[in-house]
């Protein structure tokens, strides 16, 4: 099997443009990589190694790179609540965090948008794996707006 960088470039550079309009960012594709970066970060925190697997599994090269960056495997945090996992997603954002989430409903549009966006690559069996595994009150995450 071939590598081919160039393609795999593209095709982050085209998914980033795109998901920064859908994230309502106009061009801004580095804020969209940034908040793209710390949700996926964020979930394989909360979510199993056994589960992240199977999710990536589904991913492009693209995405599954940035989802694998800087990952050690650790014990799953104990995230119950949507503000806990937004607190999350900004600390994996870092100090841009202050810009790029500056409210939690923002933060939380973001997250919905995020999930709509990679519904493209994630089958609906893998989403109600992904939600088994998330705790009770992140379920809606994954349902509220991408299941059908």
């Amino acid at each position: 099997m071939a590598l081919n960088f160039i393609q795999f470039a593209a095709e982050a550079n085209t998914f980033l443009k795109k998901y920064a309009k859908e994230m309502n960012l106009a061009d801004d594709t580095d804020k969209a990589g940034r908040i793209l970066s710390a949700t996926l970060h964020a979930l394989r925190d909360v979510i199993t190694t056994e589960e992240s697997l199977q999710l990536i599994s589904q991913f492009p090269m693209f995405l599954k790179a940035v989802y694998v960056n800087g990952w050690t495997i650790q014990k799953r945090q104990k995230i119950k609540t949507m503000p806990e996992f937004i607190d999350l997603v900004r600390k994996y954002d870092g100090v841009t965090s202050i810009h790029d989430f500056e409210s939690d409903q923002l933060a939380e549009n973001y997250l919905d948008t995020t999930f709509i966006v990679l519904r493209q690559y994630i089958s609906l069996g893998e989403l109600e794996d992904l939600r088994t595994v998330l705790p009770k009150n992140l379920k809606s995450m994954i349902y509220q707006n991408i299941m059908f």
